[in-house]
């Protein structure tokens, strides 16, 4: 089912056939869903200076993506191809070196924008970071994925005078919502398609998707069968997902987190058919069989601005984002093999 709204739901009216299969795959689903370190509890730290100022940039990004060029679709290719503009700018005013990926969808003009960061010493070894930067029309898309495009600039920025041993990319990705979603036009799709023609050894892909809503009110957290009974009711957490064939890096990536940053994290690794599970750039790269997870609030399991007008940059929680950004950026650091 291509239409992600369609999916949603249908699994809001998943019946008795969808709890039993719950039940039989429950003790299965927990052993898959046990992750390494223990997720921060209690009160967050107080920002410091750094993430302060992270806070403000990634504010600055999304309101130019959500507010001062909006809805970002091949129905409204000047706005699609100004959003490609500003990001690619906004690298290469951090030092970063650029590259246009350009084809057509539509019969519109698409573009991925990719900085790379080369590696010395496990150059060969590449690592994928990047967030889509498009939305459904009638919708200004802050948190969907103002926030996951901002967050990867970001990441590039904080990147771009170091010299890691693995290769990471940073890349803005075109198409990813409907009518393009899980098509050959979605332009992570043609991406990773391109770097398995290549040959590329991409050793892990995060796909940073709808970032920014965080709750502390019970209730506020909702999940797809059969997983609910499984994580906490309350949406203050950032996170990670992968499928089965990317587990070690799902298992991974989260040790890091917890080990590196001070904010609470939730992981799964689950079968590709659970519902949401694949609705990011992640799922273009397991079609390529390169492990990929997905780093999001979970979208429409706990922000109800999902998919609709009221999408706006408001409705943000920037401390709170900046905090995951800066806990993404040591463990990007950690896994590129930058030196302290």
């Amino acid at each position: 089912m291509h239409n992600k709204k369609q999916a949603l739901s249908g699994w809001r009216l998943a019946g008795a056939g969808g709890l039993i299969g719950a039940a039989v795959g429950a003790a299965s689903i927990r052993a898959a869903t046990r992750m390494p370190g223990r997720s921060h509890q209690g009160s967050l730290p107080p920002l410091t200076p750094e993430e302060q100022e992270l806070a403000i940039a990634l504010r600055s990004d999304v309101e130019t993506l959500a507010v001062g060029i909006g809805e970002r679709h091949t129905l409204a290719p000047d706005a699609l191809m100004a959003a490609a503009g500003f990001l690619e700018r906004s690298l290469i005013a951090a030092g970063c070196e650029t590259r246009r990926q350009v084809f057509e969808a539509g019969g519109v003009e698409c573009v991925n924008v990719e900085s790379q960061i080369s590696g010395a010493g496990l150059e060969e070894e590449i690592i994928v970071v990047g967030g889509h930067y498009d939305t459904i029309p009638g919708c200004p898309g802050a948190n969907d994925n103002a926030s996951g495009a901002a967050a990867t600039v970001a990441l590039a920025r904080a990147f771009a005078n170091t010299r890691p041993a693995r290769t990471i990319r940073f890349v803005c990705f075109v198409n990813e919502e409907p009518p393009y979603f899980q098509t050959a036009a979605m332009g992570s799709r043609v991406y990773a398609r391109e770097c398995r023609e290549r040959g590329e050894r991409i050793v892990g892909m995060l796909s940073l998707e709808t970032m920014g809503c965080y709750s502390d009110l019970p209730g506020s957290q909702h999940y797809p069968l059969p997983t609910g009974w499984l994580y906490p009711s309350t949406g203050e957490f950032i996170a990670f997902v992968g499928n089965i064939a990317s587990g070690a890096l799902t298992r991974s990536v989260v040790e890091r987190f917890r080990r590196l940053a001070h904010f609470p994290s939730e992981g799964a690794i689950l079968p590709g058919a659970i519902t949401g599970l694949g609705w990011s750039d992640h799922w273009s790269f397991w079609q390529e069989g390169y492990p990929a997870i997905m780093v999001t609030d979970t979208a429409p399991f706990r922000y109800v601005y999902y998919h609709t007008p009221e999408d706006t940059p408001d409705k943000i929680d920037y401390e709170r984002f900046a905090r995951v950004v800066a806990g993404l950026q040591r463990v990007v650091a950690e896994m590129g093999g930058i030196s302290k």
